[in-house]
C-alpha cells in the first residue's frame, strides 16, 4: 500500500503503526506528475485507488473568495484525484478490474461550505460517476463516500462574516456528532472491496449519521 501526504510527520506516524507494507511517499498532489510519479511508484497491479486529499476554504462564499483560495482548493481536492484517477484507469484497464473511491463531502449535498470546496466536491460527484459510467464495462468500480463532519485536521473555521450568520444556526442545529475517521475508513473500505460491493458502481455514499436526511 502506498500512501501520499505533503507532511512527513504524518506518513512516518502512519507508518511507525502500519509497517511495512505501508509504504510513504511525500509529494504535493498538485505538483503536474505527481500522480504518475505516485503510481509508478505503486508499481503493479494497482488494485484500489482511494483519492482522500482535501482542503477548506474557510466558507468563504462568491462575493468574498479570493482567487489562490478558489485555485488552491480546486488543485487539491479536484484536479488532483482527476489526475490520480488518469494515471491509475489505464493500468487498470489492462488488467480488467480496479476500484477507484473518491471522498466527497456532506458540501455535495447541501450547502454547509464556502463556494470554492462546495464546486469542487460537487465536481468529485461528477467525476465519479463519469468514471462509473464510461470505464464499467473494463472492470473498473468508481464510487464515492459524501462524509458530514468528521474529527480531522482540515480546519473549518469561519472567514466570513456573512456565512457565518447564514450557515451557523442552520449546522448547528442539525449538524450530528462528528465521526472518528474510523468509520470513513470502514465506509471507503466497503466500497473499495469488489466482493462485498461488486454491484456498487456510481454511488456517491453519505456517511453522515443521517445529516443529508434532514
Amino acid at each position: 500500500m502506498v500512501a501520499v501526504d505533503l507532511v512527513r510527520e504524518r506518513l512516518a506516524d502512519a507508518q511507525a503503526r502500519l509497517g511495512s507494507s505501508y509504504i510513504p511517499h511525500p509529494i504535493d498532489i498538485t505538483v503536474p506528475g505527481a500522480a504518475d510519479e505516485v503510481v509508478t511508484h505503486a508499481g503493479r497491479p494497482i488494485d484500489i485507488l482511494v483519492n482522500n486529499a482535501g482542503i477548506m476554504d474557510g466558507f468563504l462564499p462568491a462575493a468574498e473568495v479570493d482567487d489562490a483560495t478558489w485555485d488552491r482548493v480546486l488543485a487539491v481536492n479536484t484536479t488532483a484525484m482527476m489526475r490520480f484517477c488518469r494515471a491509475a484507469i489505464p493500468l487498470m484497464i489492462r488488467q480488467g478490474h480496479g476500484a477507484i473511491v473518491n471522498v466527497s463531502s456532506e458540501a455535495s449535498l447541501r450547502i454547509c461550505a464556502g463556494i470554492a470546496y462546495t464546486a469542487s466536491k460537487h465536481a468529485v460527484n461528477g467525476i465519479t460517476k463519469h468514471i462509473a459510467a464510461i470505464y464499467a464495462s473494463a472492470g473498473i468500480r468508481c464510487n464515492a463516500v459524501a462524509p458530514g463532519s468528521v474529527r480531522t485536521n482540515v480546519g473549518g473555521a469561519f472567514k466570513s462574516e456573512v456565512a457565518a450568520h447564514r450557515l451557523n444556526p442552520i449546522m448547528a442545529a442539525t449538524v450530528p456528532e462528528a465521526a472518528e475517521p474510523e468509520l470513513l475508513a470502514r465506509a471507503i473500505c466497503f466500497l473499495a472491496d469488489d466482493y462485498g460491493a461488486k454491484h456498487i458502481n456510481g454511488v456517491i455514499l453519505p456517511v453522515d449519521a443521517g445529516w443529508s436526511v434532514v
